[in-house]
């Protein structure tokens, strides 16, 4: 049963038991374009409580860079080697445990950040935000060249997602040797200012249906988040909480990686899928409405 978070007494008993805080961003820190009331101030009475603070997001779309540059817009204090994408772990499971060659190529089904991150790994990178793949003209299979040379398909949210992708990507899965098939994350939406979008996962359910088989996905809750973070951060899981926003990924891998879990309601998971008549198989360990509810902390 969760924990609801209801006295200063409560937010003061969690700041004191965990010295690491990993947080989702879309959801938890901001809707959209539009920062969630009071995180800047506990994020800072976090680092100010000597605390290790974290960002690991499900966003494909940017890379860390550009996400940064996001942070400082919306005035979120943010360091680059805070901030783990899945589509950073997406390219590093590309270099590091698939080993993709060099002289190999990746097809994308994605945005520019996605692409920046896969070039960082030194992958070579095809499809993505090439203009000759963004088209709405019809697809043939007359016209079209089999690179064999494509030794993955890479599949993130995709706001120019169109049948030329999705076929291309089908052919080089279908019909090159060992070619890898891997999503960023498999959300089924994402929560913009206004409302809720498709997501990655609804990006890739195409090729997911017409393959017959799911991808290797490298977001959250996958391990392989956890595996980037650990590989650059040092932290006892005893010690470590997420807070998320959303049940089947935030704190399905808080859970998966041995961590406490804390649950907001600001963005995807309302508070009857945890409290109502069928609730929840997934169940956090602590409950708060929104990440601003911590500056309770420091009111006399």
């Amino acid at each position: 049963m969760s924990t609801r978070l209801a006295s200063k007494e409560d937010y003061q008993k969690l700041l004191d038991s965990y010295d690491t805080w990993l947080f989702d961003c879309d959801g938890v820190l901001w809707r959209g374009d539009h920062l969630i009331e009071g995180v800047v101030e506990v994020l800072d009475l976090l680092r100010r409580n000597n605390k290790k603070v974290v960002f690991v997001t499900n966003n494909a779309t940017k890379s860390r860079k550009s996400y940064k540059t996001k942070f400082d817009q919306l005035g979120v204090e943010a360091h680059v080697d805070e901030i783990y994408g899945s589509a950073y772990a997406a390219a590093v499971y590309l270099s590091t445990i698939l080993k993709i060659p060099k002289d190999k190529k990746v097809y994308v089904i994605g945005q520019s950040g996605l692409e920046e991150e896969l070039r960082g790994e030194g992958l070579q990178v095809i499809g993505g935000t090439d203009p000759a793949d963004n088209t709405l003209e019809p697809f043939s299979l007359t016209d079209f060249e089999l690179d064999t040379d494509v030794a993955a398909v890479i599949c993130g949210l995709d706001m120019k997602i169109n049948y030329t992708k999705l076929s291309k990507a089908f052919q080089y899965l279908t019909r090159v040797p060992n070619c890898h098939f891997v999503a960023t994350n498999e959300d089924s939406t994402y929560p913009s200012s206004h409302g809720l979008l498709p997501g990655a996962g609804s990006i890739s359910a195409p090729l997911r249906f017409a393959l017959g088989k799911e991808p290797i996905c490298t977001g959250k809750p996958s391990s392989t988040m956890l595996d980037c973070v650990k590989a650059k951060v040092h932290f006892d899981p005893k010690r470590t909480i997420m807070v998320g926003d959303r049940l089947n990924t935030d704190i399905l891998f808080g859970q998966n990686g041995g961590l406490a879990t804390l649950l907001v309601f600001t963005g995807i998971t309302t508070e009857e899928e945890i409290t109502g008549p069928n609730p929840s198989l997934i169940v956090p360990d602590f409950l708060t409405q929104t990440l601003g509810d911590f500056r309770i902390v420091e009111r006399t």
